[in-house]
Protein backbone atom coordinates (compact mmCIF):
# COMPACT_ATOMS: atom_id res chain seq x y z
CA UNK A 1 0.00 0.00 0.00
CA UNK A 2 1.02 3.26 -0.90
CA UNK A 3 1.61 6.18 1.85
CA UNK A 4 2.15 9.83 1.91
CA UNK A 5 2.32 11.09 5.36
CA UNK A 6 3.12 14.96 5.89
CA UNK A 7 3.79 16.39 9.08
CA UNK A 8 5.35 19.71 10.34
CA UNK A 9 2.35 21.89 9.61
CA UNK A 10 1.37 24.57 12.21
CA UNK A 11 1.16 28.21 13.13
CA UNK A 12 3.88 31.29 12.68
CA UNK A 13 3.58 34.46 12.44
CA UNK A 14 4.62 36.46 9.36
CA UNK A 15 8.49 36.28 8.71
CA UNK A 16 8.55 32.73 10.44
CA UNK A 17 9.93 29.48 9.22
CA UNK A 18 8.52 25.96 9.38
CA UNK A 19 9.77 22.78 7.50
CA UNK A 20 7.35 20.23 6.55
CA UNK A 21 7.60 16.36 5.69
CA UNK A 22 6.45 13.97 3.77
CA UNK A 23 7.40 10.27 4.30
CA UNK A 24 6.53 7.65 1.82
CA UNK A 25 6.32 4.10 1.69
CA UNK A 26 4.86 1.10 -0.54
CA UNK A 27 7.16 2.93 -3.28
CA UNK A 28 10.33 2.92 -4.97
CA UNK A 29 11.72 5.85 -3.96
CA UNK A 30 14.00 6.68 -6.87
CA UNK A 31 11.10 5.76 -9.55
CA UNK A 32 9.00 8.70 -8.61
CA UNK A 33 9.37 12.53 -8.01
CA UNK A 34 7.82 14.31 -5.15
CA UNK A 35 5.69 17.81 -4.90
CA UNK A 36 4.48 19.75 -2.83
CA UNK A 37 0.89 21.27 -3.68
CA UNK A 38 -0.95 24.11 -1.50
CA UNK A 39 -4.99 24.69 -1.46
CA UNK A 40 -6.04 28.25 0.37
CA UNK A 41 -9.74 27.82 0.54
CA UNK A 42 -11.75 28.81 -2.55
CA UNK A 43 -8.77 28.73 -4.63
CA UNK A 44 -7.41 25.51 -7.22
CA UNK A 45 -4.84 23.26 -5.61
CA UNK A 46 -1.32 24.71 -7.10
CA UNK A 47 2.28 23.41 -7.31
CA UNK A 48 4.60 24.71 -5.11
CA UNK A 49 8.05 22.61 -5.31
CA UNK A 50 8.68 19.37 -6.94
CA UNK A 51 11.89 17.18 -6.71
CA UNK A 52 12.86 14.48 -8.34
CA UNK A 53 15.78 12.21 -6.90
CA UNK A 54 16.67 10.09 -9.45
CA UNK A 55 17.75 13.17 -11.49
CA UNK A 56 18.32 15.78 -8.54
CA UNK A 57 15.66 17.89 -10.95
CA UNK A 58 13.67 20.82 -8.86
CA UNK A 59 10.93 22.64 -9.45
CA UNK A 60 9.81 26.42 -7.68
CA UNK A 61 6.25 28.46 -7.98
CA UNK A 62 7.32 31.95 -8.87
CA UNK A 63 5.74 32.59 -5.54
CA UNK A 64 8.19 30.74 -3.17
CA UNK A 65 11.61 31.02 -4.66
CA UNK A 66 13.94 32.16 -3.07
CA UNK A 67 12.21 31.31 -0.01
CA UNK A 68 11.28 27.87 0.23
CA UNK A 69 13.94 24.72 -0.56
CA UNK A 70 13.21 21.22 -1.28
CA UNK A 71 15.01 18.15 -0.39
CA UNK A 72 14.98 14.51 -0.12
CA UNK A 73 16.31 11.76 1.74
CA UNK A 74 16.57 8.54 -0.35
CA UNK A 75 17.78 6.17 2.80
CA UNK A 76 14.62 7.60 4.99
CA UNK A 77 12.17 7.92 1.45
CA UNK A 78 11.24 11.35 2.90
CA UNK A 79 11.17 14.73 1.51
CA UNK A 80 11.18 17.86 3.01
CA UNK A 81 10.14 21.46 2.13
CA UNK A 82 11.98 24.22 4.27
CA UNK A 83 9.62 27.20 4.29
CA UNK A 84 11.79 30.15 5.23
CA UNK A 85 10.03 34.45 5.25
CA UNK A 86 6.24 33.38 5.36
CA UNK A 87 3.80 35.24 4.34
CA UNK A 88 0.16 35.17 4.96
CA UNK A 89 -0.66 34.59 1.42
CA UNK A 90 1.45 30.98 2.13
CA UNK A 91 -1.81 30.10 4.43
CA UNK A 92 -3.16 26.79 2.55
CA UNK A 93 -3.47 22.92 3.12
CA UNK A 94 -0.04 21.67 2.18
CA UNK A 95 -0.26 18.14 0.40
CA UNK A 96 2.65 16.44 -0.60
CA UNK A 97 2.53 13.69 -3.87
CA UNK A 98 3.99 11.45 -6.08
CA UNK A 99 4.56 11.14 -9.51
CA UNK A 100 6.81 8.89 -12.47
CA UNK A 101 10.11 9.89 -12.65
CA UNK A 102 9.44 10.20 -16.12
CA UNK A 103 8.01 13.18 -16.16
CA UNK A 104 10.25 14.91 -13.15
CA UNK A 105 10.51 17.67 -15.74
CA UNK A 106 6.89 18.27 -14.74
CA UNK A 107 5.48 19.90 -11.56
CA UNK A 108 2.06 19.83 -11.91
CA UNK A 109 -1.08 18.02 -10.43
CA UNK A 110 -1.94 16.70 -13.82
CA UNK A 111 0.46 13.90 -13.31
CA UNK A 112 -0.01 12.49 -9.61
CA UNK A 113 -0.51 9.06 -9.38
CA UNK A 114 -0.71 9.54 -5.02
CA UNK A 115 -1.69 11.81 -2.89
CA UNK A 116 -0.77 12.50 1.14
CA UNK A 117 -3.63 13.93 3.62
CA UNK A 118 -2.60 17.25 4.20
CA UNK A 119 -1.06 19.22 6.62
CA UNK A 120 -2.37 22.81 7.20
CA UNK A 121 -0.15 25.86 7.54
CA UNK A 122 -1.17 29.25 8.40
CA UNK A 123 0.89 32.49 8.90
CA UNK A 124 -0.28 35.31 10.97
CA UNK A 125 0.17 38.70 10.34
Amino acid sequence: EVQLVESGGGAVQAGGSLRLSCATSGISFDAYAIGWFRQAPGKEREAVSCISSSDNRTHYANAVKGRFTVSSDSAKMTVYLQMNSLKPEDTAVYYCAAYSSYVSQTCSTYWILYWGQGTQVTVSS
